[in-house]
């Protein structure tokens, strides 16, 4: 009963396996068994065979169990190969699900290593197999995916094209996406314009390419592909509307400047013993000995209602006769909370005029006051400063924070967002913007009239709306313009068409993300292996 249920345990998709026994050796899990095949199928010409010509015990690693690695000692036979034209003499069998040749891990092991390898390759990989206790190196899981078989790439309808970074600024590849089923289809080592309409060539069978507006993609596709319908990407078009707002407001930053009106009048400072409050007369509330003096008192207070005598009450609570004679006079516990040195003279005092006249003028920050009134001698602390600076806050209310004019990044912004997710201050502020600065407005205008014909789909209306611009004078939007007519017809396409190169920028970013996994060991093979096996 046993064996059946330990050979279901370990060997459930596994045929001609027995299991002998199972043992805990140390903080290993050793799994004895042996095959029981009849035949078996020769490695080199196939030919099945009986001939047993010896036996041997194969040492193979397996999931752990309970945290503690396992070892499988399996005993398999070399058979004789029967067929004189085979180059095999001898062969040893293999179980299929369980072993494979030269192999040191059980096929399942080998498996969760493989996919643990494409999920996070070296380091990352490496601490959670050792938490599995499976341990395997950085470098064992890179070789791994090394020998993994590249699958065949196939040639979708829709392709998606752009470029990533295998060294930032230096050396840049190509990734070639599937946009319907939105998995990547290639990986290629550079961007050159040879390499993209090669591998198109070869390919036949792409209608669409989704690109950015690169010049290069676009030669690739007119050779490689020159039927394909090419669509420029909405999201760099886009971009490229944005950065020309960017220069157009850059150009009129001077009247972002909004005009200067009165600040509400802050009263001055008088005589500070009316006007800000001294609260340090006061008892405090909390605290570790407002705590102990009030459950003193108490204590105190309750054997004298009993009839002890001050001697007994100081030797029952370990007090001294003093202090409990303190105790016994003081009516309630705020009276001893309130000692002798409320009320004393600050060494801020002298230089309290001084504050007030830098309050009134406007400085209100503690640590700019501070530094003042120590070149003016003042020899106390920072911390007696900040706390005479909250009496005059809750005295004062002062608005430290002054408004600020609007930055460029902030109008680019307000101008190329949509207007519903604009707060009520973002909006008015823009609309005062755009009424000091007539070109702002004007731009604006173009703008929005831009999205509505991008988000509707409606590009056969572009050639209306370039004609709106010409016919203005914005220079950065005529620059713009005057790109988009040198791809014209895939600019039309891309603000036409349901397709785009997002799932493309989605695999770039997923790219990046392999690379970091792999600190500095990434090549491009491995990396291509990696993004077409992982997708």
């Amino acid at each position: 009963m046993g064996d059946v249920f330990l050979e279901g345990l370990w060997f459930h998709r596994v045929d001609g396996v027995r299991i002998e026994n199972a043992a805990v050796e140390g903080g290993l899990v050793v799994v004895r068994a042996r095959a029981t095949a009849e035949w078996a199928a020769c490695s080199g010409c196939g030919a099945m065979s009986r001939r047993v010509h010896s036996r041997y015990v194969r040492r193979l690693a397996d999931s752990a169990v309970g945290h503690r690695r396992v070892v499988i000692e399996l005993r398999v036979r070399r058979f004789r190969c029967g067929e004189g034209a085979c180059p095999q003499t001898t062969f040893v069998e293999q179980i299929s699900g369980l072993t494979f040749r030269y192999g040191r891990r059980s096929a399942g092991l080998q498996l969760v290593l493989e996919r643990l390898a494409l999920m996070l390759a070296g380091r990352a990989g490496a601490r959670l197999v050792d938490t599995l206790a499976v341990p395997a190196s950085r470098s064992t899981l890179l070789r791994l995916i090394r020998a993994l078989p590249e699958p065949e790439p196939h040639t979708p309808r829709v392709l998606g094209v752009d470029e990533f970074a295998l060294r930032k600024g230096h050396v840049y590849a190509t990734v070639l996406v599937d946009i319907e089923t939105r998995r990547p289809v290639d990986l290629l080592p550079d961007r050159k314009v040879s390499t993209v309409a090669t591998w198109l060539a070869q390919h036949p069978g792409v209608e669409v390419i989704c690109r950015d507006r690169s010049l290069a993609y676009a030669e690739a596709g007119r050779l490689g592909a020159p039927k394909a319908i090419h669509v420029a990407d909405r999201w760099h078009i886009w971009k490229n509307l944005a950065d020309t707002v960017e220069k157009t407001v850059v150009h009129h930053r001077a009247l972002l400047r909004e005009p200067e009106v009165d600040q509400p009048h802050t009263p001055a400072i008088s005589q500070m013993a009316e006007l800000v409050p001294d609260t340090s007369a006061e008892p405090r509330r909390s605290g570790r000995l407002p705590d102990r003096v009030r459950e003193r008192h108490a204590a105190v207070h309750d054997l004298l209602n009993q009839g002890v005598g001050l001697r007994a009450i100081a030797r029952k609570l370990g007090l001294a006769r003093n202090t409990v004679r303190r105790f016994a006079h003081a009516v309630t516990a705020d009276e001893l909370l309130v000692g002798k040195w409320t009320n004393l003279p600050s060494v801020l005092d002298p230089y309290k005029p001084y504050v007030h006249q830098r309050w009134n003028e406007g400085c209100t920050t503690a640590r700019r006051l501070f530094e003042e009134l120590r070149d003016r001698g003042y020899a106390g602390g920072e911390s007696v400063v900040r706390r005479y600076v909250r009496r005059l806050r809750e005295a004062f209310p002062h608005d430290d924070s002054p408004r600020k004019n609007p930055s460029v990044r902030d109008v680019t912004s307000w101008i190329t967002r949509h207007p519903d997710s604009l707060n009520d201050d973002q909006s008015q502020r823009l609309k005062a913007v755009l009424a000091r600065c007539p070109e702002l407005d004007r731009t604006a205008q173009h703008v929005r009239s831009f999205v509505e014909l991008m988000n509707d789909r409606q590009g056969r209306r572009l050639g209306e709306w370039i004609d709106g611009v010409q016919a203005d004078d914005l220079p950065a939007l005529r620059s713009f313009v005057t790109g988009l007519g040198q791809d014209l017809d895939a600019v039309v396409a891309g603000l036409s068409l349901r397709y785009s190169s997002g799932a493309v920028e989605g695999h770039n970013n997923k790219i990046k993300m392999l690379k970091r996994q792999m600190f500095g060991r990434a090549n491009f093979d491995l990396l291509h292996k990696r993004v077409l096996l992982a997708a």
